[in-house]
């Protein structure tokens, strides 16, 4: 017997009427309709388990509205927003996001996405933020959407290239990381400094 289709599976109007309650007086059902079909349309053609994929529907949705309620002023930022942007999400750009966050809790609030995302998060990744006592169990790939670039006070890029979109206004930092993908773990541990001092120098920055 064929898997069922994921649209058969995905109760995409229960996560609609949870979000609905979370945005009331922010969005309208319609609008919060739409942003689950864009989370749907996101996340199904790299759903590699999925018994997952409404609970992925249901963050990324969730992510683009607060990210565009930011933009708009109808949800206030009480602390800078820093986007990170690298090819595939999997890697550098959830690492970097994963440090900062362990490491300034509260001072600012920190995304991620990818230019091209991939279904999972580097194995070689989650491990070498493990031995610093950093979790990735919770991170998910997900694609660059214009809500969060227009949420960003910082957007910090890596490797992307031309695929990263430019907005005039927003501040852009290019680092120089190296891709840990297919590197062994003692490669990715000497990227995972280099992200930490790199982390640590922006943090500084934000916070004084």
């Amino acid at each position: 017997m064929n898997p069922p289709d994921v649209h058969d599976t995905v109760d995409t109007t229960t996560i609609a009427a949870e979000l609905t309650y979370r945005f009331d007086g922010v969005f309208s059902r319609d609008q919060i309709l739409a942003a689950v079909d864009r989370a749907r349309t996101a996340m199904e053609p790299h759903a590699t388990v999925r018994t997952y994929l409404p609970v992925l529907i249901s963050r990324y949705a969730t992510e683009l509205l607060t990210a565009a309620a930011q933009a708009a002023g109808t949800v206030a930022k009480t602390v800078p927003e820093i986007l990170f942007v690298c090819v595939h999400n999997a890697g550098r750009s959830q690492m970097v996001a994963a440090i900062a966050a362990h490491l300034a809790p509260g001072k600012v609030h920190f995304r991620s996405a990818g230019s091209h995302p991939t279904g999972d998060i580097n194995p070689e990744a989650i491990q070498a933020l493990a031995e610093r006592g950093i979790g990735l169990t919770d991170a998910y790939p997900k694609p660059l959407a214009n809500d969060l670039v227009n949420a960003a006070d910082v957007i910090v890029t890596m490797g992307c290239g031309d695929s990263c979109p430019y907005y005039p206004g927003k501040r852009y930092l290019d680092w120089d990381v190296a891709d840990p993908a297919g590197q062994p773990l003692s490669v990715v541990r000497d990227i995972r400094d280099d992200i930490q001092a790199r982390v640590t120098a922006l943090l500084r920055e934000l916070t004084l």
